[in-house]
């Protein structure tokens, strides 16, 4: 599976990913991974980091889209990754969620953690969070409204495992298309085959201390989706 490189110097590659594609190997993953694919075009990435991650600063789960950073070398590596955790990178994703939103923006936060079950990750809400759980928070606005769905900008300020998924479900509106953690029967537009959400932008400061921002436009697949839906008029 082919991916875009949108930008890179020498401390740096920034990636369009598309759906479909992992981002390195864990567990019983055997098929080929964008790490694998990176390494075949860039060797030298072999030397930074530890496998099977090697200079990947963050990820973006298999059926996720969009702008991913990978380091050049370790030191680049440890700023970068310092700068996810200081929480001082700008992150912008776009979903499209089930259901009709009625406030136009809002924050959604919480103690994320696994569930019972191992498999999906949990939102839990109060004063107290339990062992293996961490703080969670995202801002969330309308961009439009359709027909049973809204499509959504969204700006996590941490950066918790399925984050975004989890809090849009725990609000009665998950992710379109969605395998894990939308509701049964829920409706899905003709012709969407991944879930809709695309990390759009991020912001963040380089080495050197330059701001620099990356954006990858939301795939034409997806722009398809929203033309051929119908907008929402409320009556």
């Amino acid at each position: 599976m082919k991916f875009q490189v949108i930008y890179q110097d020498k401390e740096l590659i920034v990636i369009n990913k598309p759906a479909g594609l992992i981002v390195f190997p864990e567990g019983n993953v055997k098929e080929k991974t964008l790490i694998d694919q990176l390494i075949e075009e860039f060797p030298e990435l072999k030397n930074c980091g530890q496998a099977p991650r090697y200079g990947i600063i963050h990820r973006l789960d298999k059926d996720t889209s969009g702008v991913i950073l990978i380091a050049k070398n370790n030191e680049s590596l440890i700023f970068f990754q310092k700068e996810f955790k200081n929480r001082a990178v700008r992150k912008t994703y776009i979903a499209l969620v089930s259901g009709n939103i009625k406030e136009d923006k809002g924050i959604i936060k919480g103690w994320i953690g696994r569930g019972k079950d191992g498999k999906k990750q949990v939102l839990e809400v109060g004063p107290f969070k339990k062992t293996g759980f961490r703080d969670s928070k995202t801002l969330w606005k309308v961009v439009e409204r359709f027909e049973g769905f809204t499509l959504l900008l969204l700006r996590p300020k941490t950066g918790r495992k399925h984050q975004i998924r989890v809090h849009l479900t725990s609000i009665g509106h998950p992710i379109v298309a969605d395998k894990v953690y939308s509701f049964k029967n829920q409706l899905i537009p003709k012709g969407l085959n991944r879930q809709f959400l695309h990390c759009y932008r991020i912001i963040i400061k380089g080495l050197n201390g330059e701001i620099h921002e990356f954006v990858a436009p939301l795939p034409e697949e997806l722009k398809t989706i929203l033309n051929n839906l119908k907008t929402y008029e409320n009556n």
